[in-house]
């Protein structure tokens, strides 16, 4: 079975992307606004002001000050307005959560292989506001590798391999995706937390988590399961299409529609 929602990405022919006549690119600036933003735990909504996005009622986004880090969600937007900048704190990101392409049922979740669809860089607006500029991040890697048929070669103690599993049962694991070697997920726990990965031929290798654990830790776990899950789904139902792109991204039901369709007022998507 496949679900299809909106339309795939567009794509230009290259001879006519070449002999298309350039375009004259214009800096469209937003519409200023004063914006009321309602967090989870929340009685009430907070006011924001807003200069740098065209938002509107439903939206996710990211705001400075005491919140900072915390998703909210768009209930108001008011352009009518006249306030004292230092009295307000403001809207610092958007999350990017317009979805289109064809995807395809694989347990608790579904499934693209269309890398225009769902892919990474747009799914982490989602969860996780922008890096600060003063932020630093490195990584480093050792030469430690195993097999996604066999987890015990992770060498982790019982408790941290059974709250890994208990995050894969619960679906935590709300996004992974695979290009060529390269692999990505994303783990719900106290925060969105992000896996990173190689895998050839079987074997996992340079696996990290934005936890910073010093080890193996449960999210690289729950996430090492739901690929060796999705892996399966595909091998036995979808085959040709991971052979011809060799990408797949899979997002779980839940998330999917939680954030591209509930509150959505236009659009469509087709069930077969």
């Amino acid at each position: 079975m496949k679900l299809k929602i909106g339309f795939s990405c567009d794509t230009v022919d290259k001879q006519q992307a070449e002999t298309a006549a350039p375009v004259k690119s214009e800096t469209v600036v937003p519409r200023k606004s004063v914006v009321q933003v309602q967090f989870p735990n929340r009685g009430s909504a907070l006011a924001y002001y807003n200069d740098r996005f065209d938002l509107r009622v439903g939206d996710f986004v990211f705001v400075d000050g005491k919140l900072e880090g915390q998703r909210g969600r768009v209930t108001a937007v008011n352009y009518n307005f006249k306030i004292k900048l230092s009295d307000y704190q403001r809207v610092i990101a958007l999350a990017d959560t317009a979805v289109t392409g064809q995807f395809h049922f694989a347990g608790s979740h579904v499934v693209t292989f269309d890398r225009c669809a769902l892919p990474a860089e747009k799914v982490v607006t989602w969860f996780n506001p922008p890096a600060k500029e003063e932020d630093e991040f490195v990584s480093g890697s050792d030469d430690s590798a195993f097999r996604l048929d066999d987890l015990a070669g992770m060498k982790i103690s019982p408790e941290i391999a059974q709250r890994g599993r208990d995050y894969y049962v619960n679906n935590n694991v709300l996004y992974l995706c695979l290009d060529g070697s390269r692999g990505y997920a994303i783990v719900q726990g106290n925060e969105a937390y992000e896996v990173e990965l190689a895998y050839h031929d079987g074997e996992i290798s340079r696996l990290t988590c934005s936890c910073f654990c010093s080890y193996n830790c449960k999210h690289e776990f729950a996430a090492m399961l739901q690929l060796r899950d999705t892996l399966d789904y595909i091998e036995k139902h979808y085959a040709d299409a991971y052979e011809r792109t060799g990408y797949f991204a899979a997002v779980a039901k839940s998330t999917l529609f939680f954030f591209a369709m509930d509150g959505s007022d236009a659009g469509s998507f087709t069930l077969n």
